[in-house]
């Protein structure tokens, strides 16, 4: 029984375990190597057009597509940490997709009372761990899948909490579209207010500098000071005084954190830290993290700390983080290292007075603050929807499989 259970439901009988094998049908198709049908990629974001997911092309394929029928399921069978996504095909049309992706449609059973069940609830993540059977990889093919015995209530509850859920999930969307809009929003406005190649004045510059003069191409060498960070692997503790700041760290914006207590090079206020290794398109390369506190990050090989000279640390941040200069050195194909020379010689065009830099970074740091507080929004919603998701399902007893 539920914890929290809609009052029409309220005396019904409890949920009972029951074998999927009746409740879904394989609804896997074929389409030949050269379908015009669109081509999709099942991914923990859900289903992606492969030209989007992979930068523009589509792999090429040999072999025969697999087809899912608008409505239907689809996941990749194999997952390298035990965790599975389901998604299903809401385009309106069949795709194509891996032809090793199993597909099915469920049969006397709610659609997206299943799909939360799968893809958020805590027993199906016991079923799926319990099927790794050696190796690096747990595989779980569709067979397998009809074998679970899964918690149901009646069809009219499954579909009651779906719809609530989906409301729930209709929040979250909305949230996500406002964070995405405020992101691309910065990114115009950053567009606007930096010179773009082959120019020396922003298009779009406040009123009170208007008059100042052209911006100035420098490289980093005369604005800033450049120096490696120090390899900290053999220093990591479990809690230590200085929070390492490595190409993870930077990525993830600070949320994936290690340790240390050695002091081989730290950051200060003001100080920008950047990414110089990646792997071919990564999203790390020249990735900047702007330092607000003294003495607490202690900066890794493969990162540079830098400090302004002539710029407001904070514009040397927005002007260098992801620079197109240094994201040039990525050619696509193997890993690229960005050399100290690389960095100090990378141009930059400055405005000619520093209030100018500061009105400008003023300006972008209270957009990051907006976007910030946006995600924590997001973030709640997110939160609550899982507490839900605990109160509405049945907790996850010893027996349960």
């Amino acid at each position: 029984m539920p914890k929290l259970r809609f009052p029409e439901f309220k005396a019904a009988p409890g949920w009972k375990h029951k074998r999927l094998a009746s409740f879904l049908r394989d609804s896997s198709g074929r389409a030949r190597s050269n379908t015009t049908l669109p081509v999709f990629s099942s991914t923990r974001e859900g289903l992606q057009r492969q030209d989007t997911y992979f930068d523009g092309r589509v792999l090429q394929n040999k072999n025969d597509y697999g087809v899912v029928p608008p409505g239907c399921f689809v996941y990749r069978h194999m997952s390298d940490d035990g965790s599975f996504k389901f998604n299903i095909n809401h385009t309106g049309g069949e795709i194509a997709v891996s032809k090793e992706y199993p597909v099915f449609e469920t049969v006397e059973l709610e659609s997206n009372f299943l799909l939360a069940l799968l893809n958020e609830g805590e027993h199906f993540k016991r079923f799926a761990f319990s099927q790794k059977a050696g190796g690096t990889r747990t595989r779980l093919y569709f067979s397998k899948l009809c074998d679970w015995r899964a918690p149901l209530p009646t069809l009219p509850e499954q579909q009651k909490i779906a719809d609530f859920l989906n409301s729930v999930d209709t929040l979250i969307t909305a949230q996500g579209r406002k964070v995405e809009a405020l992101k691309a929003h910065k990114k115009g406005l950053m567009q606007q207010l930096f010179p773009q190649d082959g120019e020396t004045q922003p298009r779009l510059r406040f009123p009170e500098f208007e008059g100042a003069g052209e911006w100035e191409v420098k490289p980093l060498s005369e604005v800033a000071t450049y120096e490696n960070g120090k390899a900290y692997e053999q220093d990591i503790v479990e809690d230590g005084r200085y929070i390492v700041v490595n190409s993870r760290f930077i990525s993830t914006d600070g949320v994936v954190r290690k340790y240390t207590n050695a002091d081989y090079l730290t950051a200060n206020a003001g100080d920008v830290l950047m990414v110089l290794s990646d792997l071919p398109k990564g999203r790390a390369l020249a990735k900047c993290y702007f330092v607000e506190t003294n003495d607490r990050y202690a900066v890794n090989q493969r990162i540079c700390r830098l400090k302004g000279k002539q710029l407001a640390s904070k514009f040397l941040f927005f002007i260098l983080d992801r620079n197109p200069n240094l994201l040039a050195y990525d050619d696509g194909q193997t890993q690229t290292h960005l050399s100290k020379s690389n960095v100090l010689e990378c141009p930059l065009c400055v405005p000619p007075t520093k209030a100018e830099q500061q009105r400008i970074a003023g300006c972008l740091t209270s957009l990051d603050e907006l976007i910030a507080a946006e995600i924590r929004k997001l973030n709640t919603l997110k939160t609550h929807k899982k507490g839900l998701m605990q109160q509405l399902f049945p907790k996850i007893g010893e027996d349960d499989e």
